[in-house]
């Protein structure tokens, strides 16, 4: 295999991946191969590729004769992530507190306290965030894992947003633990952080619950009250 080949085949696999996180390809859609391929500019044999290693990463499934499932976001999935955040992110900040460079927690500082109107950099802002304090943590086990979640999480904010819920303003969350951070508290930064993930899961978890409640299928009880009129 070529080196541009196997650069062609990354950068499928990267292009559909990000456009797969931040839902412009939306959870529960099917997409073709055909047009993955007319939409790269590309053949379909690197987009095949790219959704083998898609399908392995949990982004989509291959359905036989439908096409291509973009993974929906169900109720444990939500669940699942923010039962790993609160285990693992107030770990990962205090293994990282005296390894942050200031500087860069006064750039975030300021970031913050500017009202961004783009709901996208917002969220990208508040993931940059996370992901600065976790890469500093040391331990490429727990970055390389909390990555992964973060994946996910984005999935979860995106596809709310774009619903037009607001899942959770947490600006004034981020400035207290950034202030903290910045005075070296570390255990009331781990506190604020723990506060903090708690107020996002509950948010998230009530627009998916209501949501998927809402989007049930309806019981059948009617039908049976119908068969009782029809008998008499």
């Amino acid at each position: 295999m070529s080196t541009s080949n196997h650069n062609f085949k990354n950068q499928a696999y990267t292009i559909i991946k990000e456009r797969l996180i931040n839902c412009i390809y939306e959870p529960g859609s099917f997409l073709n191969e055909a047009q993955l391929a007319a939409d790269l500019g590309c053949s379909r044999t690197p987009v095949r590729e790219a959704i083998s290693r898609l399908e392995f990463d949990n982004l989509v499934t291959v359905v036989p004769k439908k096409g291509i499932h973009v993974s929906d976001i169900s109720l444990t999935d939500v669940q699942q992530i923010f039962q790993a955040r609160l285990e693992i992110e107030p770990v990962a900040l205090k293994m990282a507190a005296h390894n942050l460079p200031q500087a860069e927690l006064l750039s975030f500082r300021d970031k913050f306290s500017e009202s961004l109107p783009d709901i996208r950099d917002s969220y990208r802002l508040d993931t940059a965030m996370h992901l600065f304090i976790i890469e500093h943590c040391g331990n490429r086990y727990i970055i390389d894992m909390m990555q992964k979640i973060f994946e996910d999480n984005t999935r979860v904010i995106i596809s709310s947003k774009q619903n037009q819920i607001q899942i959770h303003d947490a600006r004034r969350e981020h400035l207290d633990i950034i202030d903290a951070l910045i005075a070296q508290d570390t255990d009331k930064a781990v506190q604020l952080m723990k506060s903090h993930i708690e107020s996002c899961r509950r948010a998230a978890l009530d627009y998916f619950y209501n949501i998927q409640a809402f989007s049930a299928a309806p019981s059948s009880s009617y039908k049976a009250v119908l068969d009782k009129i029809e008998c008499i």
